[in-house]
């Protein structure tokens, strides 16, 4: 993976572009606190055209939704893009396309955003795996305030979690949802993984469909190119009830462990908490024996 780019500082007074580039919006309350908090910082929020579509589960459909990110990537007064909510659809928008020519301008969200934020960085753009317009009225201060600052253009905190070991490692950082990121391993949309430190996260998956997909990471030597592995928040993922089966932490535990490699587990990212900020294809430090991610 090649090191990004990051967009200018976003100033007060610059304008913010909404698309919904996945699932249809339902969650309006949260969406609407999620615009005035950005609004608040002095940002000038822009509701493009088509964000509030349907198609079934989906903001529209693949056209709708693809001219939308288009619009707002090519307007030359938007500087950065804000993803309304995740679910699923992104990675349908990438099918025989490329992202136009544009100065780099930052997008911001998670989840199902993940396809994006992969497929950005191959352009040399750095995105902010971040909270959504849904999700961001609920983060604590400091995590609305972390995302505020990096975008702002100020360095960012390290983060600390519960190490396993494995010494210390300095990579590029590429943060996924799990379930989205397997099923773009060998596309298009997949950056080099070689020297990576990857960092994952994922909601509503039972301990054996992770087992699963890290099977499959295994599997295609995915793992063996990374350098480190950062581990924020499995919510949601329990196993069926009145079956045996192993946690999610006991899965990743074995499907990790024998990796070799600094990692950090119960770090504050992730669905269903505290969402810290992680920019994407930037240097970082992962130290498997402190417990700690930090920026260079």
């Amino acid at each position: 993976m090649l090191s990004c780019q990051t967009p200018p500082p976003l100033r007060p007074s610059d304008r913010l572009c909404v698309v919904a580039p996945s699932g249809t919006l339902r969650e309006y309350a949260a969406f609407d606190r999620g615009v005035e908090l950005w609004r608040a910082q002095g940002y000038q929020v822009e509701l493009t055209p088509g964000f509030d579509g349907r198609s079934g589960y989906l903001a529209g459909t693949d056209e709708e939704r693809r001219s939308q990110l288009e619009i707002a990537w090519k307007d030359p007064d938007c500087r950065g893009i804000l993803c309304a909510r995740g679910g699923w659809g992104g990675a349908r928008l990438l099918e025989q396309w490329q992202w136009p020519p544009s100065e780099p301008k930052w997008l911001i969200g998670f989840s199902d955003i993940t396809s994006l934020l992969w497929s950005l960085s191959l352009q040399g753009i750095s995105g902010v795996h971040a909270p959504l317009l849904t999700t961001i009225a609920t983060e604590p201060t400091w995590s609305q305030q972390r995302l505020f600052e990096w975008v702002a253009g100020k360095s960012l905190p390290s983060l600390s979690g519960q190490g396993w070991g494995g010494g210390a490692a300095r990579g590029l950082l590429l943060p996924a949802n799990l379930t989205v990121a397997t099923h773009l391993l060998n596309t298009a949309a997949q950056p080099d993984l070689d020297g990576v430190i990857l960092a994952i996260e994922d909601v509503s998956e039972a301990p054996y469909r992770i087992d699963r997909m890290l099977t499959q990471w295994r599997m295609s030597g995915a793992l063996r190119q990374i350098r480190g592995v950062a581990i924020g928040r499995f919510s949601q993922c329990l196993p069926p009830p009145n079956l045996p089966s192993f946690t999610v932490e006991e899965v990743l535990r074995d499907r990790l462990s024998d990796l070799k490699i600094p990692i950090v587990s119960d770090l504050p990212f992730g669905h269903d908490g505290v969402n810290a900020c992680l920019p994407v294809g930037l240097p970082v430090t992962i130290d498997g024996d402190r417990g700690s991610l930090s920026w260079d």
